[in-house]
């Protein structure tokens, strides 16, 4: 799998297990919403870390907690 899939698919399960949407998360984070939307939707390949360090504050995660998922395993970074 490919890193930014792994990224998009451990953000839409945050999402679902803190019942939120992209739009109440980027409020949350103060990022565009049109950042993460573009990015869950698959318009946009690359996130920031910027951005998913943002995520985790609104989320209240560390980046450990974050990339501390099996999809991370085994990951390609080449999309």
């Amino acid at each position: 799998m490919y890193l930014s899939t792994a990224v998009k698919f451990r953000i839409k399960k945050l999402m679902k297990d803190n019942h939120i949407n992209g739009n109440k998360l980027a409020l949350t984070a103060g990022i565009d919403r049109s950042t993460i939307n573009r990015f869950l939707r698959s318009k946009n390949k690359s996130i920031t870390l910027e951005s998913i360090t943002l995520i985790c504050q609104a989320l209240n995660i560390t980046l450990k907690d974050f990339f501390d998922d099996t999809l991370f395993d085994n990951v390609d970074i080449n999309d």
